[in-house]
């Protein structure tokens, strides 16, 4: 009655440990508080719709060079290894094993012997082959719950892999777009110097003639020096910037006069309207959280099915031969056997190792719902910081425009004597101060829509496309 007693009380425990995880709380708002467009965008390769061919070959060497894209691609393959020989283990397992020896004995002194197999002079051979298997019998479904884990962990590295793309895709343009802005900043740096140069030679005129001051000109010369000493400044950033670029795409012995970073930034496109329930379904780092949930889930009934009994079969055939001296004899033979196996003893050890796996799997239903949240957050805040970037630009833009025109104005005044040499720079300052805060405000804009677009799950097929065939 005990003994019933004890089964009972281990199968209620096991049965407790089988049952699903925690239902994980990813509720998130009906919708954004930021402003969104109806455009039409395929997100699974959004750098398109920057209208940038340069940019979309640089992605796609990314994409099949990167090495950080290959080591998720070799994690995935590891992976999927990892399952099959997981559940290879259910299967009947044995060897073949197979000996043999020849001796030969020659009698130096004594007496000698010639009974028929108990000679003490001659040759002795022996061979012997054996074939044992060993069957862990599923009685309680563990090759269910084995594959169920192993699955799930086959998807969550494939999300993993699709995010390490859509990760580097999205690093890719942002350097690009970088890049594209240090080029505007070297081209501004050198007009800087040429406008300088030309300010200089009119001071330098004027002071011959009498009409200004000779520190005119040293005052210019001085700016000039800044002005130059800048743009040598941004020529080895740029040139930095091209190299990480290179190296992203996998082109690191390249130079970087391979890369033609033009000095001019577009507008950025229209981010197409989305949910934040949408996220669930289209970031790879959600769906891999899920996942992950999923495997956890399956260890858990692993450890649970870890106290009912286990049944394994040895069957096995083998055959021998022996030959001495007037005697010889051969033999084949097949058994057929088996183990039952009933923790008793272990079930302390099995009692921690289920509460290793429940916490385990609450930290993954934990992670999903961060991971849920991340998203929402970076999906949000990327979408209202797009909006205001591209206000932000359409004030510049208007902001450089009369700055650049009331430099015009004081610089022909300055040329005819109209205006002094301060009130000159004052205006050419007021300008390239304005210009340089439109180029950081169109690169940033730029960058806002690369880091939406990842952000709202763009870069990779989405979870319903033939991409994860290969998962299940």
């Amino acid at each position: 009655m005990r003994a019933y007693r004890t089964l009972a009380v281990i199968a209620t425990v096991a049965l407790t440990a089988c049952a699903n995880p925690r239902k994980a709380d990813v509720g998130m708002p009906a919708a954004f508080e930021a402003p969104q467009s109806q455009a039409q965008v395929a997100l699974d390769q959004w750098w398109t719709a920057f209208n940038d061919p340069q940019l979309t070959t640089l992605v796609e060497q990314a994409l099949a060079a990167n090495t950080d894209v290959r080591t998720a691609a070799a994690r995935l393959e590891e992976v999927r290894a990892q399952r099959t020989s997981v559940l290879m283990q259910f299967l009947p397992q044995g060897d073949l094993n197979a000996r043999g020896s020849r001796t030969e004995t020659t009698q130096l002194s004594g007496t000698r012997i010639d009974i028929p197999g108990f000679s003490t002079s001659g040759t002795s051979e022996s061979y012997a082959a054996n074939f044992n298997v060993a069957w862990e019998v599923d009685l309680f479904g563990r090759v269910f719950a084995a594959a169920r884990a192993g699955n799930a962990d086959v998807a969550a590295t494939r999300y993993a892999y699709e995010g390490a793309r859509a990760a580097i895709a999205a690093q890719v343009a942002d350097s690009w777009f970088q890049a594209r802005g240090l080029a505007i900043q070297l081209a501004d740096a050198r007009e800087t110097v040429r406008i300088r140069r030309d300010l200089y030679r009119v001071a330098t005129r004027r002071a011959e003639v009498g009409v200004a001051a000779t520190s005119d000109a040293d005052r210019i010369a001085g700016d000039l020096a800044q002005a130059e000493a800048q743009a040598a400044l941004l020529e080895a950033e740029l040139q930095a910037q091209k190299r990480a670029l290179l190296i992203l795409t996998g082109r690191m012995v390249e130079p970087t006069a391979n890369i033609d970073a033009p000095p001019v930034v577009g507008a950025p496109p229209a981010v197409p309207a989305t949910l934040p329930s949408e996220l669930l379904a289209r970031r790879p780092d959600v769906r891999e959280a899920e996942q992950r949930v999923r495997a956890a889930a399956g260890r858990q009934d692993i450890a649970g099915l870890a106290f009912f009994p286990t049944l394994t079969l040895t069957p096995g055939v083998g055959w021998s031969k022996q030959s001495q001296p007037g005697f010889e004899s051969e033999s084949r033979s097949w058994t057929i056997g088996g183990t039952l196996t009933q923790p008793i003893l272990s079930i302390p050890r099995l009692l921690a190792d289920l509460k290793v796996q429940n916490a385990r799997t609450e930290q993954a239903v934990l992670n999903y719902e961060k991971t849920v949240q991340t998203a929402f957050g970076e999906a949000e805040g990327a979408l209202v910081r797009l909006d205001a970037d591209r206000r932000r630009v359409a004030l510049l833009t208007e902001g450089e425009r009369r700055a650049e025109r009331g430099y015009r104005a004081a610089r022909t005044g300055y040329q005819r004597g109209l205006i002094d040499l301060e009130s000159t720079l004052t205006a050419e300052q007021s300008w390239r101060a304005t210009r340089a805060q439109l180029t950081a405000a169109q690169v940033q804009a730029l960058r806002r829509a690369v880091q939406a677009y990842r952000a709202i799950g763009g870069g990779w097929p989405g979870a319903n496309t033939q991409t994860f065939a290969q998962a299940r």
